[in-house]
């Protein structure tokens, strides 16, 4: 692995919540990061590399779902924040965008991957 470069991200917030593995993909990284850096503000990441295991027990995907590639992110976020989240997403090619809007504040959230146009889902869904 080369010397961490994100600068707004840890390696202890890409483990999974379940058993703490981590997939690392650095361009995944780096189109994350500079989609921060355009963001201009914090981004608190919800959900990121999830083992097959956690991801079956809280995701309709089963055990392969996006999260479970390294290449998936939940970002918090509601409001203007997520109207200017989605639209940089969609600036720097993340090519899978889930927008969860409803319910209380504090459950809503914008899902990006890079894995959309690779198993030809659709650009952009909501839950």
């Amino acid at each position: 692995m080369t010397e961490w470069r994100w600068k707004n991200f840890s390696e202890d917030e890409i483990a999974c919540k379940h058993c703490h593995a981590k997939i690392i993909v650095p361009e995944f990284l780096d189109r994350l990061q500079a989609l921060r850096d355009e963001y201009s503000r914090p981004m608190k990441i919800t959900s990121w590399y999830r083992c097959s295991k956690h991801n079956a027990a809280v995701s309709s995907t089963g055990l392969d779902g996006p999260h479970t590639s390294g290449c998936a992110v939940d970002i918090a976020c509601h409001g203007k924040n997520a109207f200017d989240l989605v639209h940089l997403a969609t600036k720097h090619d993340f090519t899978g965008i889930g927008i969860n809007q409803k319910g209380p504040k504090d459950r809503r959230f914008i899902h990006i991957d890079t894995l959309r146009d690779i198993i030809g889902f659709p650009r952009i869904w909501s839950y």
